[in-house]
């Protein structure tokens, strides 16, 4: 049955007061981060740019932060010491010697550069998908920056600053601040909300996917396994998502194609796989047509064949708070030449999905992500590597590889945490090792259900 014409005129007035509504939320929202919004300007500039261009363009920025890690901080001015910096061409780069991620855990301090107070700057953890933590500094123009291009990301859907954006992270360690009605004020200006979800029952899975249905955002974002889990529960119900969506953004874990598969059909529309990290963000995205861009104008990405495969090497050509540079990231791929159908003058690369991680069930039935373990060692000084294994469902293991013995009371807080955060029934058992086993292909796993294996 059609609307009658004064229902159909009432509605369009709804329309167009809403739309007026989003609007000047997003011009009060770009008036608060003129810094985000200027340097997202300058990165949909470079997508203007021919590939030779933006290459050159890339070839300067990286010749000017390698000077600038080796004139600026104590690190890099002892590693490159035997190095020859002047007119720094591909050549030389791979003369240089590569960071690796325990120079970072011991050296974090003289990596920062000269003249800046550490007290002003932030801390940030990143245990990562290959199960070894570490700590860096960075400031608010790194946070501005990476917002800036992860919101150029999202314009790869469609996706406009100002349509809203739904985030699925793990509980505590990406939802900030507190609650109350300035956060609500916040979240709403910004187009923005966040819902924690390191676990899920039943119950949970269908509240979250009602309130992607009232909520009625442009875009999703989360890790994969989450978002697959919530794709397939919607499946079963047979329950119709709101025809806002644009894209679905995954990111932190590895997306296999049966999880692209559901998400897609979930919530019909495309997904995206994001490929960065905490300490270098935006290092690559993958377009409509399945292919993993390189954001030449803020990362050197490499791939060099070590350990028996072809590793990433990446430079951080924005990071001068510290710099990281031929950083072993710890994941695995080739770089492409030729071209993609989308247009993009961003080069091409292909990654190895080297890491699988399970998921933990509970004695009561609730099953948690790998994502909620990334970062539970967060702030614990001196673990090479670690893992978790969950051996019963009451009892899970953590395997740490450390320089030196462990205080008494880390069992004592993290037992704390997996009893009120996962299960009161969950025993946690710290078992201190002088090296981790890799699988037989030699991969690290950080997160492994041996009750399913």
């Amino acid at each position: 049955m059609s609307a009658k014409p004064g229902n159909r005129r009432w509605l369009n007035s709804i329309d167009l007061d809403v739309q007026m509504i989003s609007r000047l939320k997003h011009v009060i929202y770009s008036q608060q981060k003129r810094e985000r919004y200027a340097y997202l300007k300058e990165l949909l500039n470079n997508e203007r740019m021919s590939r030779e261009l933006l290459l050159q363009k890339q070839q300067r920025e990286l010749t000017a932060i390698i000077s600038f890690a080796a004139n600026n901080t104590d690190f890099y001015q002892h590693k490159y010491q035997q190095a020859m910096l002047r007119d720094l061409d591909d050549l030389a780069l791979k003369n240089l010697p590569i960071l690796r991620k325990e120079e970072i855990v011991h050296h974090k301090d003289a990596m920062v550069a000269r003249g800046l107070e550490k007290r002003s700057l932030r801390i940030g953890h990143t245990g990562g998908s290959t199960g070894r933590p570490l700590a860096f500094y960075y400031d608010s123009h790194k946070t501005e920056l990476m917002r800036a291009g992860m919101m150029r990301s999202y314009m790869w859907s469609g996706w406009r600053p100002g349509e809203k954006i739904l985030n699925f992270w793990d509980a505590r360690q990406d939802i900030k601040g507190g609650g109350g009605f300035s956060k609500t004020v916040a979240d709403c200006i910004a187009a923005e909300t966040t819902i924690g979800a390191y676990e899920y029952t039943q119950a949970q899975l269908h509240e979250r996917a009602k309130f992607i249905q009232s909520y009625k955002p442009v875009l999703l974002q989360g890790y994969a396994s989450i978002l697959a889990e919530l794709a397939g529960y919607i499946i079963e119900q047979r329950m119709r998502m709101p025809k806002s969506l644009k894209g679905v953004f995954s990111t932190a874990e590895v997306l296999y194609e049966w999880q692209r598969e559901a998400i897609e059909t979930a919530f019909s529309c495309k997904v995206f796989n994001q490929y960065g990290s905490r300490e270098i963000p935006n290092i690559a995205l993958q377009c409509r047509h399945g292919n993993f861009h390189v954001f030449t104008d803020m990362v050197y990405l490499e791939s060099v064949y070590r350990q028996h495969e072809d590793r990433f090497l990446v430079t951080s050509l924005t990071n001068r708070v510290m710099p990281f540079i031929r950083y072993e990231i710890g994941d695995s791929g080739r770089l492409w030449a030729g071209d993609c159908p989308c247009g993009s003058p961003f080069p091409l690369m292909e990654m190895e999905f080297c890491r699988s991680n399970d998921i933990i069930v509970t004695h009561s039935g609730k099953r948690i992500y790998p994502s909620y373990f990334i970062h539970l060692l967060d702030g614990v000084k001196g673990i090479k590597q670690y893992q978790f294994v969950q051996h019963a469902l009451n009892r899970i293991v953590l395997n740490i590889d450390a320089e030196s013995k462990l205080g008494p009371g880390l069992q004592v807080s993290l037992q704390q945490r997996i009893t009120n955060e996962i299960d009161k029934h969950m025993t946690l058992e710290i078992n201190p090792v002088e090296m981790i086993e890799r699988t037989r292909s030699g991969k690290h796993r950080f997160v492994i259900n041996a009750r399913s294996n």
